[in-house]
């Protein structure tokens, strides 16, 4: 059964730090390009972060550059999102995307969401 399940979300204070992650089960992880999107209330869901295969090659939106972090560790089929200085505007639901390359090209999964609330 294929799944991508996101964990460490919470409640935490301005300029606090969170770590999320996102957990792989049911397919070859190690194919996928997987990214961190986030959606807060009222608004379109946007890209965060990104990070290709074997070659850690990573990419991110302007509002989150110096502040977060993607890395992937394919042995455990996890991706992390840290994420520092944490201001009100990064209030969102954040979710787990990997779309897969090579012969896995065309595939898409999604993982449900963890809710990061930043307070001023």
């Amino acid at each position: 059964q294929v799944q991508l399940v996101e964990s460490g979300g919470g409640l935490v204070q301005l300029g606090g730090s969170l770590t999320l992650s996102c957990a792989a089960s049911g397919f070859t992880f190690s194919r996928y390009v997987v990214s961190w999107y986030r959606q807060a209330p009222g608004n379109e869901r946007e890209l965060v972060a990104t990070i290709i295969g074997a070659s850690g090659v990573t990419n991110y939106a302007d509002s989150v550059k110096g502040r977060f972090i993607i890395s992937r560790d394919d042995a455990k089929n996890t991706v992390y999102l840290q994420m520092n200085s944490l201001k009100p505007e990064d209030t969102a639901e954040y979710y787990c995307n990997a779309v897969g390359r090579g012969r896995d090209s065309g595939i898409d999964y999604w993982g449900k969401g963890t809710l990061v609330t930043v307070s001023s």
